[in-house]
């Protein structure tokens, strides 16, 4: 397999994309294929952006503290996320990419209506720990998938796409969760949602034909398992660029998840007014900075891979210093006021690290080694902040909402290390995937 980049760094012409399932039948309409997949990912981030939303009710209805919040938050969702991400990502780089997506989708919707059955914390973990298992059946498969639809001159759109979903999930989460609870109660949330992914789950199977494989890498010897991630491992840009997703998101999902509580604390709005506010401040900037960042990539990496990472490392260092900034702002108009920049240049940056993984990995392991990255990223980002946060929150709670301040600003300056990675990754793609392609 070659190398797409010739000489000085210049991406030669693209391959024609697949337009064609295994079995001859032309493939559904990228578009409308990858509307689909946005759809499922609005599911997931809803789903994820729930108990942060209702944080306040659960706690009350419950009577359970910060750190017990912050484990309903990260490694209740984690603890099998983590498990199952590579053993389903390695069956993705072989069998149906689609069926994998619509039976995690549906797996974890029912999870997410069990978890508004809840009767203590307990069960609520244990459902937790459901969604984790069927989720960990998405970004990975989609991400492949998407780039099997799409050649990659229009990958940066296609995952800019894809990357609204996190913001339009947010906001439905963090808004229209404690919306349905101001109107019936927060159980309620949970029941609407999983009913919702069930049936998405089920259009998403029905519609999205699985493309035929490259037939040269398909029939390619399978490496096992265990030496296909000592060779992911091996690759510096790998390591780089697990770096830059697990440090970046380290700081802006920690700032996400207890960004609604520092609101309804520090300003003294309800929980309702707390989630659609700063859903409405971040998601906004953050859908038009994703989508901004994706066609700005397309277009300035046309004839230079790295400057999507280039990018990256930019955005990333910006969204960290203004969501520091906005931790600590005294005046609910600064933080919305920083929320701005904060959402434009946060947006984004993730988008470069998934399309420069498409771009290093060669077809044979391009779902399994997103899901390495991702596990990486999960298990400091979703496992290690809220929890770390939810901590130091509680150790200072005589600090009132300076306690959460503070475990904030353990977490967030994180992403600074992240820029770093970028930078460096930029000077080792190309060899990298090289190597990859050769392996």
């Amino acid at each position: 397999m070659t190398s797409p980049i010739g000489s000085g760094g210049a991406i030669a012409a693209p391959l024609p994309a697949i337009t064609v399932t295994a079995s001859g039948r032309p493939l559904t309409n990228r578009w409308l294929a990858l509307s689909l997949l946005v759809l499922v990912a609005v599911l997931n981030y809803a789903d994820r952006f729930l108990i942060p939303g209702l944080a306040q009710p659960i706690k009350a209805h419950f009577g359970i503290s910060d750190t017990m919040m912050g484990l309903l938050m990260g490694p209740a969702f984690a603890l099998l996320y983590t498990l199952f991400t590579l053993p389903i990502a390695r069956m993705a780089d072989r069998r149906s990419r689609i069926a994998i997506i619509a039976g995690g989708c549906g797996f974890w919707s029912f999870f997410t209506l069990l978890s508004g059955m809840a009767t203590s914390p307990a069960m609520l973990a244990l459902a937790r720990v459901g969604v984790g298992i069927g989720e960990a059946a998405y970004q990975a498969p989609a991400a492949a998938l998407i780039a099997a639809y799409f050649p990659v001159a229009e990958r940066g759109r296609a995952f800019a796409l894809l990357g609204t979903a996190i913001y339009i999930g947010q906001m439905g989460g963090l808004a229209g969760g404690p919306a349905i609870a101001a109107a019936s109660d927060w159980q309620t949330a949970f029941h609407a949602l999983g009913v919702a992914g069930m049936i998405v789950a089920l259009a998403a199977w029905l519609i999205v034909r699985e493309p035929a494989r490259d037939p040269v890498a398909h029939a390619a010897p399978v490496l096992p398992l265990g030496p296909t991630i000592k060779l992911l491992i091996g690759t510096p840009s790998v390591r780089l660029l697990a770096t830059v997703m697990a440090l970046g998101s380290l700081s802006g999902v920690t700032f996400g998840m207890w960004g609604p509580a520092l609101f309804e604390r520090a300003y003294g709005l309800s929980t309702q007014a707390a989630g659609a506010t700063f859903a409405l401040s971040f998601g906004m900037p953050g859908l038009l900075g994703v989508l901004g960042f994706g066609f700005l990539a397309d277009k300035l990496g046309r004839n230079d891979a790295t400057m999507q990472l280039r990018l990256t490392a930019f955005a990333l260092g910006g969204a960290t210093t203004m969501i520091l900034l906005v931790t600590w702002s005294e005046s609910l108009m600064l933080s919305r006021l920083f929320a701005l920049p904060a959402g434009l240049m946060g947006g984004g940056w993730s988008v470069g690290v998934l399309a420069g993984l498409q771009y290093l990995l060669p077809n044979a392991h391009r779902a399994t080694g997103t899901a390495l990255v991702l596990l990486i990223s999960t298990m400091f980002a979703t496992v290690l902040g809220p929890v770390l946060a939810g901590q130091l929150s509680d150790w200072v709670a005589g600090a009132g909402p300076h306690g959460l301040r503070i475990g904030l600003s353990v977490a967030i300056p994180t992403g600074y290390i992240g820029v770093w990675a970028a930078w460096r990754a930029v000077g080792s793609l190309e060899r990298d995937k090289q190597n990859l392609a050769e392996a």
